[in-house]
């Protein structure tokens, strides 16, 4: 694994680092292989850096051959506003000629354990595998109490080793949700996270300087085996960080 942390003066500066590696992956792997496979996640986060890949970096893709996933979805209808699908198509997808056939998107509106299957068998047939997919790129935020995709601390979701998507229930948010498995996060050519806030230092802080600590947070377990991983925060957010250098190390 290749581990990097970038420590940026804002969300602007995040966002647009965020677009940038997201255009140098999609280029990379269409190039490679004709098809860019991507996951990306809902909240606040994110959203400048969708906005900017529908404007600024839009004609740096080529939309055609994206196949665009989500991480995790809140079981609502796609016209809800706590949406994730309405959120990125809002932004993005109904702003670049990406087609169709092309947005994979979690059916909040359905049976979640029905849905959590019917997901999971997309994407195996979208990469053509029995086992787990490797994504190009997933985009991942991190909450306050180091949660990531609907995967929060103690949650029996992160002991899964077979499933590729599973509904989850959130007994904190009183929130049913479908989320992607550690095993699939793991398994990316690249993990690019997203932290902004000082309310994210303290955690962010144990994540990455301290090798103990780490693993009681669900971000902390997103280490991709064969992949690299990229943090990408804001000042607020690594004030509690030791030296860059160690962080890297750890």
């Amino acid at each position: 694994m290749i581990k990097e942390l970038y420590v940026l003066t804002d969300i602007e500066a995040i966002s647009h680092k965020a677009a940038s590696v997201f255009v140098e992956f999609a280029e990379s792997a269409i190039t490679s292989k004709g098809n860019f496979y991507v996951a990306v996640s809902g909240g606040s986060t994110p959203r400048r850096t969708f906005a900017l890949l529908s404007s600024e970096y839009r004609d740096k893709v080529k939309w055609d051959c994206v196949q665009f996933f989500w991480v995790d979805e809140r079981c609502v209808p796609k016209e809800h506003k706590e949406s994730n699908f309405k959120l990125v198509y809002d932004l993005l997808l109904s702003k670049v000629p990406l087609p169709e056939v092309n947005i994979h998107r979690i059916r909040g509106e359905q049976d979640p354990a029905q849905e959590a299957l019917r997901y999971e068998k997309d994407i195996k047939t979208s990469f053509d595998v029995e086992g787990f997919p490797v994504f190009d790129l997933i985009m991942l935020g991190m909450g306050e109490d180091g949660h990531t995709a609907s995967l929060f601390p103690n949650s029996d979701a992160l002991n899964e080793t077979e499933r590729l998507a599973i509904p989850v229930y959130v007994e904190k948010l009183k929130s049913q949700r479908i989320t992607l498995t550690l095993p699939v996060l793991n398994n990316a050519a690249c993990v690019l996270f997203l932290v902004s806030g000082s309310s994210k230092s303290d955690v962010l802080s144990y994540i990455l300087g301290s090798e103990g600590k780490k693993y009681k947070y669900p971000a902390g377990l997103v280490n991709p085996a064969h992949g690299e991983l990229i943090w990408l925060v804001d000042k607020e957010a690594a004030a509690k960080l030791k030296q860059v250098s160690d962080v890297l190390n750890a």
